[in-house]
């Protein structure tokens, strides 16, 4: 029997557009079963599909109507209608593990955040927002596609989505300001008397205050995701550790390369990316089961602006 219950035809296509996005993803899910590997694709390929809709250069008159489209067709899912492969595949995804309308609603309305205008040092509370849609909301379907439902579970997506979004967001800042795009807060910003303009940002002395505070706010929630992992299922959360601990890889190489040079990549050394997989991709030992060991992400962070994609370990620009 296929994964899921579903026409290999339809497995394979998702395969296809997950493959195509030149990201880690496809690999760091093979420690999932089958089936829930499967979900996890499907999920990615709907993030990937709705990405590439708020990504298009038409204007958001255009836009908005295929992203209501797929609204539409998220609820048509939940009455038991799927219409092409990504759906179908989705709707096993549904019915085997209880995913929620709202998450994938909630994501669909974080791509809304971004096709309808420039973002530019959005408020505190509207980058929370935007961090909760981009990337926890995909951090709540993943933990239920990895094994783990529980409300501990949820509040591992609702920090691990945050931490992870904003070490994308740091890591993208001289990126997203070359589009006309600053997601740093608009407080921090005031706070430093730094222009709202993402030139003249990014030309401020004192934006490296303001990274390093952002920084700061990233650890916090890595933190705060460890402490609720310690009470999830362990193995449901392996491909969470993976990937968190591949974000976390990255925060520390922007770290280490500074915050007054952000036109300079810090990219994790291969050599380092490999020991992170071998962590996390070998089998727990049996004696070492039970319990929760902390972890450093979700599967979630899909969005990398400027939409490479999620979340993927660490490749893309700073959206999920």
């Amino acid at each position: 029997m296929t994964p899921l219950g579903a026409p290999q035809s339809d497995l394979d296509e998702v395969v296809a557009i997950v493959r195509a996005a030149g990201t880690s993803f496809y690999r760091g899910m093979a420690i999932l079963p089958p089936d829930r590997r499967y979900a996890m694709y499907a999920v990615y390929a709907f993030c990937r599909i709705v990405d590439d809709i708020a990504d298009d250069a038409a204007p958001f008159a255009t836009k908005a109507p295929r992203l209501d489209a797929w609204r539409a067709r998220i609820a048509r899912l939940y009455a038991g209608d799927a219409d092409d492969a990504v759906t179908r595949v989705l709707l096993g995804a549904i019915r085997a593990y209880a995913l929620r309308e709202a998450d994938f609603l909630a994501v669909i309305d974080g791509m809304a955040m971004d096709a309808r205008e420039v973002i530019v040092a959005p408020d505190l509370a509207t980058l929370d927002l935007y961090c909760d849609r981009v990337a926890a909301a995909v951090g709540r379907l993943s933990v239920r596609a990895f094994g783990d439902a529980s409300p501990q579970a949820d509040i591992v997506a609702h920090h691990l989505g945050r931490a992870l979004q904003l070490t994308n967001i740091l890591r993208d800042v001289h990126e997203d300001a070359g589009l006309g795009r600053l997601y740093l807060p608009r407080e921090y910003l005031e706070a430093e008397h730094i222009p709202l303009d993402p030139a003249a940002a990014l030309a401020s002395a004192r934006l490296s205050t303001v990274c390093a505070r952002l920084a700061t706010m990233a650890h916090t929630h890595f933190h705060q995701a460890h402490a609720a992992m310690a009470a999830c299922d362990r193995q449901a959360m392996r491909p969470a550790r993976l990937m968190g601990a591949t974000y976390a890889a990255v925060l520390a190489r922007l770290e280490r390369r500074g915050w007054d040079r952000l036109d300079v990549p810090a990219k994790v050394p291969k050599w380092r990316k490999l020991l992170i997989a071998a962590r996390f991709l070998l089998p727990f030992p049996s004696v070492a089961r039970g319990g929760g060991r902390a972890a450093q992400s979700i599967g979630g962070s899909y969005r990398t602006p400027r939409h490479p994609g999620p979340p993927h370990q660490g490749e893309g620009g700073s959206r999920p």
